[in-house]
This record gives C-alpha cells, sequence and structure tokens, in this order.
C-alpha cells in the first residue's frame, strides 16, 4: 500500500519573523518596567536585578515557548496542517508589574527601614519574590485541574473586573505619573502609542507602532538629555549587561516565611493567570487550533515553578493575542526565537543591556497602553449588563492607591500616619477605612463584583454566598486587614480598638448577606436563585 510521503513542516514562516518581534517587544517591555520600578522608585541594587532575577525569569519563558513550539509542531502533524499558530508565552503585565509595585518594592523598603543593610533587603526580598512565584506556580499547578470550576463560580464581571482596577490604578496611573517625569519624552511617547495602536493611524515606512514609538521616545530621552533638558538624565553605564547562569537555588525556602502576608495578594494573581489561559485557549480554538486548556495550564504552571526556582521573580502566562498572530501569518517559529532570545538573552546579559538603554520614561508609556486595554477589554468581555459590577470592582484598588501614597514617608510621616489611623471621631477613622478597604484589594473587588453581579442575574442566594465568604475573609484579615501593612491576622490575637474595626466590616458583609438570603425567599425569587 503506498502511503503519501508527508509534507516537511518549516521550522520558520515568514509570518514568525513579524509575530518575534511583537512578542519580544512586549517582553522586553515588561522586563524594562520591573527592573526601572525597582531600581529607580524603590533603589533597589541593580547587580541583584539583572545577575539575580532576569536570568531565572527569561529561563521561565524560553521553557515555557519551547514546549509551546513543540505543542503546535505536533497538533500540525496530527491534524495535518501547516497553518497551526503557536500560543504566545510571555511574562504577564499586570502581576508582573504589581508584583513589582505592590510586593517585591514596599518589601524591600520594609527591610531597609527595619535597619537591614542595602544588599541585604534586596537577597531578602528576591527570596521573598522566588517564593511568591513558587506559591504562584503550585496553586496555578493545582487549579489547571480545575479551571472550568472556577470560571463556573467567578463570573467575568468578577476576574476582570478585579485586573481591571489594577491596571486602571496601579498599571495606568502610577506609570503615568513616571513617564510625566519627563514630559516631553513620556507624553509624546503615549501620544505616538495611542496614535498607532488605538486610533490605527498610518506610520511611515509602516512600521510596528510600538517600534515607532520606541525609537522616537528613546531619540527624544537621549537627544534632550544630551543636551542638558532632561531633567535627571543619566547615560548608562552597561554594567548590567554582564553573562549570569539561571542555576536552581532553594532560597525560595527562607522567603516563604515573609511571602505569608501577600498571600492576598500573590494567590488571585495566580488565580486570574489560570482563568486568562483558559479564555486565551477558547480565542485559539475559535481561531481554528484546537489546544487542550489542561496542557496550556500546566506549560504555564511548569514555566512559572522552573523560574521561581532558578530565581525568577515574574510569572508567565499565555498572551491572549494568538488569534492576532495567527493573522499576521506566524505559525510556531516565533515563539521558538522569542523563547531562545530572551531566554539565551537573558543568560548572557544581552536582556539586560537592552533593558537598561531603554528609559523608564519611554516604557511607562507602553504599560500605559497596555493598562488602557485590559480596562476596555474588561466591559467588552463582560455582559453590558453587568458593567456596573466592574465599574464597583475599581473602589478598592483605588483606596489601595491612596494607601501607597499616604503610607510613603516622604509625604506623610510615620507618626502621623500612626494618629491619622487611629483619630477618633465620628465612625471609622478615614484613613483607617482607606486602609482597610485596599488591604486585599484583589480579592474584594472580586467578591463585589461578583455579588453586584448575582443581584443583577436576579440571584439573592448566589450574591449572600460571595459576601458570606467575604465576612469569612475580612475575619481574618484576607480582605479589610487592620494592620496597615495588610498582613494576615487572628480575631484573638488583636487589641480591642483593632477586634472592633475587623468586626465592623465582618459584620457589615454578614448583614447585607442576611438580607438578601430573606430577600430571595420572596415568592418567585427562590426559583431563580
Amino acid at each position: 500500500m503506498n502511503r503519501t510521503p508527508r509534507r516537511r513542516l518549516p521550522w520558520i514562516a515568514a509570518g514568525d519573523l513579524n509575530g518575534f518581534f511583537g512578542l519580544v517587544v512586549d517582553n522586553l517591555s515588561i522586563l524594562g518596567f520591573l527592573s526601572a520600578a525597582l531600581i529607580g522608585l524603590f533603589g533597589f541594587p541593580a547587580d541583584v536585578v539583572f545577575q539575580k532575577m532576569f536570568p531565572g525569569t527569561a529561563l521561565g519563558v524560553l521553557v515555557g515557548n519551547l514546549i509551546y513550539t513543540a505543542m503546535a509542531r505536533r497538533l500540525a502533524r496530527r491534524s495535518g496542517r501547516d497553518d497551526v499558530t503557536a500560543m504566545p508565552l510571555g511574562l504577564d503585565a499586570p502581576t508582573s508589574i504589581g508584583l513589582a509595585l505592590l510586593v517585591l518594592g514596599p518589601a524591600y523598603a520594609g527591610l531597609r527601614a527595619e535597619g537591614l543593610a542595602e544588599y541585604e533587603a534586596a537577597i531578602a526580598t528576591w527570596q521573598l519574590g522566588m517564593a511568591a512565584m513558587i506559591v504562584m506556580g503550585l496553586f496555578k499547578f493545582v487549579l489547571s485541574f480545575a479551571g472550568a470550576q472556577v470560571q463556573r463560580w467567578v463570573p467575568r464581571a468578577g476576574l476582570l473586573g478585579s485586573i481591571a482596577g489594577i491596571a486602571l490604578m496601579l498599571m495606568g496611573f502610577l506609570p503615568l505619573v513616571e513617564a510625566l517625569k519627563v514630559p516631553v519624552v513620556g507624553f509624546v511617547t503615549l501620544g505616538l502609542l495611542l496614535y498607532a495602536l488605538v486610533a490605527r493611524g498610518p506610520l511611515p515606512g509602516r512600521l510596528p507602532g510600538v517600534l515607532f514609538a520606541f525609537l522616537v521616545g528613546t531619540a527624544l530621552y537621549y537627544g534632550l538629555g544630551a543636551a542638558g533638558l532632561s531633567p535627571g538624565f543619566a547615560w548608562p553605564t552597561g554594567l548590567s549587561a554582564q553573562p549570569a547562569l539561571p542555576w536552581p537555588t532553594l532560597g525560595f525556602i527562607e522567603g516563604l516565611p515573609r511571602v505569608v502576608p501577600y498571600l492576598p495578594l500573590v494567590l488571585p494573581f495566580g488565580l486570574l493567570m489560570v482563568v486568562g489561559g483558559i479564555n486565551v485557549t477558547e480565542s485559539a480554538r475559535a481561531a481554528g487550533d484546537d489546544y487542550r486548556t489542561r496542557d496550556i495550564l500546566l506549560t504555564e504552571a511548569v514555566s512559572t515553578l522552573v523560574a521561581g526556582l532558578c530565581g525568577g521573580v515574574a510569572q508567565t502566562t499565555p498572551y491572549i493575542g494568538q488569534p492576532a498572530y495567527k493573522r499576521m501569518g506566524a505559525r510556531s517559529g516565533y515563539t521558538l526565537l522569542t523563547g531562545l532570545f530572551i531566554g539565551l538573552g537573558g543568560m548572557l546579559g544581552l536582556v539586560s543591556g537592552l533593558v537598561e538603554l531603554l528609559p523608564l520614561a519611554v516604557l511607562a508609556p507602553i504599560i500605559v497602553f497596555v493598562a488602557l486595554d485590559i480596562t476596555v477589554q474588561a466591559f467588552q468581555a463582560t455582559p453590558p449588563k453587568h458593567a456596573p459590577a466592574v465599574a464597583l470592582a475599581f473602589f478598592p484598588p483605588i483606596a489601595y492607591l491612596l494607601a501607597i501614597k499616604l503610607g510613603n514617608p516622604g509625604i506623610v510621616p510615620a507618626e502621623r500616619f500612626a494618629e491619622l489611623f487611629a483619630a477618633p471621631g465620628h465612625g471609622l477613622p478615614e484613613l483607617a477605612v482607606i486602609v482597610m478597604l485596599g488591604n486585599g484589594f484583589i480579592i474584594t473587588s472580586m467578591l463585589w463584583a461578583t455579588a453586584l453581579a448575582a443581584m443583577i442575574d436576579h440571584r439573592p442566594r448566589a450574591a449572600a454566598g460571595a459576601l458570606g465568604v467575604g465576612a469569612l475573609f475580612a475575619a481574618f484579615g484576607v480582605i479589610h486587614s487592620v494592620r496597615p501593612d495588610g498582613g494576615l491576622t487572628a480575631p484573638w490575637q488583636l487589641d480591642d480598638a483593632a477586634l472592633a474595626m475587623a468586626a465592623q466590616f465582618t459584620g457589615a458583609y454578614l448583614v447585607l448577606a442576611a438580607m438578601l438570603w430573606l430577600l430571595s425567599l420572596q415568592r418567585g425569587v427562590a426559583a431563580k436563585s
């Protein structure tokens, strides 16, 4: 019996170069902002960022992209098609930036305030970051077997609303402030990104929008700096471009105790990536590439664990733009090239050198654009009737943003902050309310949006259930912690004043849950609930 010989599957297709550039720029932008935030905003030692954090982080991108490349080639052979596009994998923008701004930076500042030397505090923070990656990786690994169940429990308004709140208030506003510290560079770069990517305006030579904005913004930055017209300008030293291998280390074990207070932030980050992985797999399936959801989720969990074990501090995730890469003609070569470039470049110091050349005033507008895109998607991807639930999810991140600024000793001295936190008056102290509303804000946003979405769907018992979970979480400081640092608490460990504040928030959830349960008993309502 004659067999038709199989057509050889090429490693690189014409569209893979376009896909490679787009995916590499995304990863470089996130690495650039991660380093700029830690070094520029928090005074983190640059050698720890470039020599210890970057190599392991880049290795996670390499491992994940190699697995996705192999999965795409296997699917192409099994289906007999040569137009299969690999799932793009890279560093997740919201959680990578959120981890830098909300966990690593504040943890380092706190350790320095306790009297630890600069390098000692940096190593301890690095270990905390590794521990966070291990916790998120294990959490994602477990949830990869129950991803569909998670989607049934938490509506899109709860999941996307919480991430949109992070995006707009923290990923959008804080980087915007950084961009406008060099107004000509930051504002022009942001404007060009909006022109190219939002307004779809034409560009000379059909250059990609991000590349065009990068080139113009970087030229402005160094041109103004050379002319003495850019505040705080400094030429890059090039010291970061040194090889560093991502050796496995058990240093994360020492960081595990320090990561416990940050679990209300870390675990939701992992949950969001699992649900995001499910959504992007569905979008790839709709585009014609039928990947197994569990394989996609397990890959991102494994690559995150590999990164954390080797010193990485940013989790990997499949990107939502697989259909877009497919339209540009990318196949499996672009993920192979990206993995090799980021992975090997991270080990050889090439990525660190490139990142050092990119100024924060140019990188920050890209993060602002990503924040806008995430916020818009949250409203577009949820049912229109659930839009109020998405908007409600924005309030806890606003409180956290205020708490960040008010907790900065350079703005409000520590002694004055403590006085305001416990100031007597009508009701709870205003600063205490802001801080408690911000503590555990991701979970709070999820619960609030979930409860309101259930109310909109005329399911008051489901809303009462979400509020009951909120009461339990509030009682133990998972949300609305009475500690200014947002740490977990046990009611029996609190003093009378703190216990009274925690009881107020816990009681609020319980009373509203009871009211909704009673309302569900009305004729015609119980059946819907």
